[in-house]
């Protein structure tokens, strides 16, 4: 029986493929799990530093369980991840408990990592960034089986100015198509019904190895997998959605009519200081667009407050053009200064005050859009994926295509038949609570 490991995954869905990817490493390598840090005779913690916020999750995380370290509680300790490919220098020299860091190109070496810590041997494992994505097929699933990410590509070459991530991630490499195929089919063989497909961007898929564009070609692939149900498509940058891709969404039936588009802003001086390649025209055309080819389609972005040189003008610019859009879904984050970016050093910086109070600004606004959306959806009937049951209640919660894992809101429906995680159901909408909906079953499955 193989030491048992207590595995931390932080951060993005990114992060979290690498983190199933590992897990799959030390499965077939003998290892086995627990959620419980008094059983766990191994730590592996997976890091993030995209922004503040992340990175102090992280740094607080490692020195918990270096605490367990220190006292003989645990063997070996691992940190992998982008912190641990950030500030390796900084990790090892100011906590000492860490046994060994994993960078972001070279979690196929966790195995090797953990069986040296446990001989007595201490080694840090580094790939060059520039290294060609790990393709292990077997992951071990932390989703619950029912959905799954695919992660498409690694890295990013897009270099906006208030980003870390090519210099952790390094530059953008496509993972070839067979590749992705081959792991999809897994996947749909072990009972995933939603793929959701991620990247840092996921529009420039395959300009590197096939010099296009080719994530209209993949999506097609993928829709011939028996199995899956929906594909979901995230991080699409608006300035790379062609109409190809527009109308592979269109009209491919599994593919959900849902885009996340993550846009920053949408004053002109403010996206040319972020390095963005839109401005606000483009992204008004663009939206407007998609929901002429699409009108059904959910569009999600993600939007920065005070970022440096932000002036009143800029955030009354940004506010306007949300209530104008009513994006059906929004995340807003107060700008992160981070180190090494070009934003960090620029001259205008802004408060945390400041910032923080444009951010609740826009989700105030944002809240009435979703409100009276989710309100107006009465009456429809909605094809649902039950994600669970309610504590002792004749009630489940399910997502709609509307609806992406841990970001987006739910359906709650009330019935008294058994149903079980994954099951595809037909909902008529009776109302809604803020964000969510509420339901009522029409019948048991659909196609």
């Amino acid at each position: 029986m193989g030491k048992k490991v207590l595995f931390i995954s932080l951060g993005c869905d990114k992060n979290l493929v690498d983190s199933e990817q590992m897990l799959g490493l030390l499965c077939e390598s003998g290892y086995t799990f627990t959620d419980d840090e008094r059983e766990a005779e191994a730590v592996v913690i997976n890091t993030c530093c995209f922004i503040n916020d992340a990175k102090q999750e992280s740094i607080d995380t490692i020195l918990e369980m270096a605490e367990l370290r220190k006292n003989g509680d645990i063997e070996a300790l691992i940190v992998a991840g982008c912190l641990a490919q950030r500030y390796r220098e900084e990790i090892q020299k100011e906590i000492e408990e860490v046994d060994a860091i994993i960078g972001t190109t070279a979690i196929d070496e966790v195995v090797k990592a953990l069986d040296d810590v446990l001989r007595g041997i201490k080694k840090n494992h580094y790939q060059g960034l520039d290294r060609k994505p790990f393709t292990g097929m077997h992951r071990v699933m932390t989703t619950g089986g029912h959905f799954a990410y695919l992660k498409i590509a690694e890295g990013c070459d897009k270099h906006c100015t208030y980003c870390i991530i090519p210099k952790v991630r390094g530059s953008y490499r496509s993972v070839p198509m067979e590749s992705l195929l081959q792991e999809a089919g897994d996947l749909a063989a072990q009972g995933v019904k939603e793929l959701i497909i991620v990247a840092q961007e996921t529009t420039r898929y395959g300009v590197d190895l096939y010099g296009h564009k080719a994530l209209p070609e993949l999506l097609c692939k993928l829709c011939e997998i028996d199995g899956l149900f929906w594909i979901r498509i995230l991080y699409c940058y608006p300035e790379e959605i062609d109409e190809e891709l527009i109308q592979t969404i269109k009209n491919q039936k599994k593919i959900c009519h849902y885009l996340d588009l993550p846009i920053q802003h949408a004053s002109d001086s403010v996206l040319k200081r972020m390095g963005r390649w839109t401005d606000q025209k483009e992204l008004t055309d663009m939206v407007n667009h998609l929901r002429e080819e699409i009108p059904d389609i959910c569009l999600r972005t993600t939007l920065i407050t005070g970022f440096p040189g932000e002036t009143q003008e800029d955030h009354d610019v940004l506010m306007s053009f949300v209530e104008k859009m009513a994006f059906d879904r929004l995340g807003v984050f107060p700008y992160s200064q981070e180190e090494d970016t070009p934003a960090a050093d620029m001259d205008g910086q802004i408060s945390e005050d400041v910032k923080e109070k444009r951010c609740q600004e826009l989700m105030a606004l944002q809240q009435e859009i979703a409100f009276d959306a989710a309100a107006d959806m009465a009456g429809r009937v909605v094809t649902a994926m039950i994600e669970g049951r309610v504590a002792d209640e004749d009630a489940y919660v399910a997502r709609t295509y509307k609806d992406a894992p841990n970001v987006d809101g739910f359906l709650f429906i009330n019935t008294g038949r058994e149903l079980m995680t994954g099951d595809l159901v037909r909902v008529r909408i009776t109302g809604s609570y803020e964000y969510d909906l509420i339901g009522e079953l029409e019948d048991e499955f659909t196609e």
